[in-house]
Order: C-alpha cells, then sequence, then structure tokens
C-alpha cells in the first residue's frame, strides 16, 4: 500500500491550498482516510478525517470552518481544500488510510497506513 500525497507549497496567511493523496496497492473505497501534521518541534496531530463512502467527517478544532477534506473513491484519492491559511498551519501534512476501520477516526493507532509527507509553508 502506497499513499502518495501532492499539493504542498508556500502560501501567505490568508491564501489557499488544496492537498491531494493518492492511494494504490490496494482496496480503499471501504477505508477511513484521513489527514494529519507535524510542525517543527511538535508532536504529530490529527487534522481531519473522511468517512468509507464520505458521509461522514470530523476535524479538529483549530481548522474548522477552513479546511474541508473530500474523498473520491473513483480515483483512490483523498483530498484536503484548506482556505484562510495561517502562519501556524505551517507543517508537513500526512495523509492515512486504514485497514481497520471505515469510520472517521482521530488517533494516530487508528491508521495503519500514512504517506510520506507534503510541507505546507505560510508566511505571515
Amino acid at each position: 500500500v502506497q499513499l502518495q500525497a501532492s499539493g504542498g507549497g508556500v502560501v501567505q496567511a490568508g491564501g489557499s491550498l488544496k492537498l491531494s493523496c493518492a492511494a494504490s496497492g490496494g482496496t480503499f473505497s471501504r477505508s477511513a482516510m484521513g489527514w494529519f501534521r507535524q510542525a517543527p518541534g511538535k508532536e504529530r496531530d490529527f487534522v481531519a478525517t473522511i468517512s468509507w463512502n464520505g458521509g461522514a467527517t470530523l476535524y479538529k478544532d483549530f481548522v474548522k470552518g477552513r479546511f474541508t477534506i473530500s474523498r473520491d473513491n473513483a480515483k483512490n484519492t483523498v483530498y484536503l481544500q484548506m482556505n484562510s491559511l495561517k502562519p501556524e498551519d505551517t507543517a508537513v501534512y500526512y495523509c492515512v488510510t486504514s485497514s481497520r476501520t471505515m469510520y472517521v477516526a482521530a488517533r494516530k493507532a487508528d491508521y495503519d497506513y500514512w504517506g510520506q509527507g507534503t510541507l505546507v509553508t505560510v508566511s505571515s
């Protein structure tokens, strides 16, 4: 199983970016998917998750109303639309998927597959 994230980059505060993560090597249409992030010197933290059919989503408080997670099962891809970006959103963003749950899940332990990460830098 491989997860390939893309879409990171440098953006000014208030701007937007859309991350994509393409999954391969397995069947993901029945799996939860999500995003975590890790800022320099901090622990990896949950950002957002989406259920197998996109019917349910869950967000960390600090991104509610600004970020939107979505998925396209035909393309085995999960997305993270990030708007109104702030300098504190600067981090490496990791996409994840789980072979153990179909539903929204916010713990690192819920996920057994992790992508390589894509760097998002928000300048002030």
